[in-house]
């Protein structure tokens, strides 16, 4: 979305700092705000604990219900703390019940507004599924996706991505003996509920590996949040130099976002693909850590017409991974606006999926979810632009001043 000067310069209320949270973080962090309120040091891990057990396990939003916690230590945490949550600005509901909010984090600073992200809940029979985004925006402008085309304006913090876990599990009534808020879509067959993440989101989660490993900390940990690593998938375009690390830091699922057979190709589609090759990517990937044919790697591939979908390159894919554990994942291109590329024909991709199938790989098709409501693969891309614009125009104006106050 492009910002006339005039548009962006309208002013703006100078955002409130508020009280930093507590939400998000991991017990290290917790155990920092202890020390900032003078807890002394031999009790701060009883009280990481029961903060843990709190905030991750129940979802409590308030300090006063900690009834774990002595009444004057809850008093200090309300004064200097917060259990706030990212602010759901919108919520959209797809026809087939995926749903899409569009968050709101707290500022960081005197000049941000609160930078917006979107997350994704994708309900099944078997499991319910959340998409987390790891970036404001994305630096890797891979064509195909509507994301790329947005700007990358930062990384998202730890507490920023494991909060999107709790907003998801607090919409849907996930949290024991908590009330749903009133409009949430609450699940009413157990078997809906969030169950496996998928860093599928807005930007590349190799590109903020700290941010995404200590958030996959939290978000495993059995004394709270406690989905199984087995259950968290992390997808990269192919930072080979972070695959290795990844696995033997973090222990999820892999999968790679492969789009194409030949570097000139991917060249185009995935542009990262120029710094780390096609080979290089698949060596990366035969050597991930604990790779066997219980925790294989996923291919994702987007279907294009007429770009990437023919015969051969189905049978070249076959060839290139041979020896892999592997599940080739066909994605059904979602179209956005102003893409130049159209989906494969059904016809075409069941073929592809035949040849696939054939040589010995699992392949399915993706289902297309959330189409109505740009929540489908590849179609992710948030308001923040419009903040970004009017911030950075914020600090020219204030980087001028400064010149000429200087002169």
């Amino acid at each position: 979305m492009n910002l006339s000067v005039a548009e962006a310069a309208l002013p703006a209320a100078e955002p409130v700092m508020r009280r930093p949270s507590l939400a998000g973080r991991t017990r290290a962090g917790l155990d920092e705000a202890l020390a900032e309120i003078g807890v002394p040091g031999k009790e701060r891990r009883m009280r990481v604990d029961q903060l843990w057990n709190w905030i991750y396990h129940y979802g409590v939003r308030d300090f006063q219900e900690m009834t774990t916690i002595g009444k004057g230590l809850r008093a200090q945490l309300a004064e200097h703390f917060t259990l706030d949550l990212p602010e759901v600005t919108a919520e959209q509901v797809s026809t087939d019940g995926t749903r899409k909010w569009l968050l709101r984090m707290a500022p960081t600073g005197p000049r941000d507004r609160g930078a917006e992200i979107e997350c994704v809940y994708i309900p099944e029979v078997d499991r319910g599924t959340l998409c987390v985004s790891s970036q404001v925006g994305c630096t890797l402008t891979c064509t195909f996706c509507h994301t790329g085309t947005q700007r990358l304006v930062r990384n998202l913090t730890t507490e920023e991505i494991v909060t999107q876990l709790m907003v998801a599990r607090e919409r849907l009534g996930d949290f024991p003996n908590r009330a749903a808020p009133d409009g949430a879509f609450v699940p009413n067959d157990g078997g809906r509920f969030v169950s496996n993440i998928v860093f599928m989101g807005m930007g590349e989660p190799l590109y903020n590996f700290d941010g995404v490993r200590d958030a996959i900390a939290v978000i495993s940990d059995d004394q709270g949040l406690s989905l199984g690593r087995r259950r968290i998938t992390v997808s990269t375009s192919g930072v080979v130099p972070q695959i290795e690390a990844l696995g033997a830091q973090m222990g999820t699922m892999l999968a790679i976002s492969l789009h194409a057979v030949r570097d000139e190709l991917r060249n185009e589609l995935v542009p990262l693909n120029k710094k780390y090759p096609i080979k290089d990517l698949l060596e990366a990937c035969r050597n991930y850590p604990g790779l066997s044919n219980a925790k294989r790697i996923t291919f994702e591939y987007v279907m294009l017409k007429g770009v990437n979908d023919s015969d051969a390159e189905a049978r070249e894919l076959v060839r290139l991974l041979k020896g892999i554990p592997a599940k080739i994942n066909l994605i059904p291109f979602n179209p956005w606006p102003g893409t130049r590329y159209e989906c494969s024909d059904w016809e075409r991709i069941e073929r592809f999926s035949e040849i696939v199938f054939k040589a010995g790989y699992a392949s399915p098709v993706r289902t297309p979810r959330g189409r109505d409501i740009l929540a489908a693969c590849g179609q992710l891309k948030s308001e923040t632009e419009k903040l970004s614009a009017r911030a950075r125009l914020m600090l020219e104006q204030d980087e001028a001043e400064t010149t000429a106050a200087a002169h």
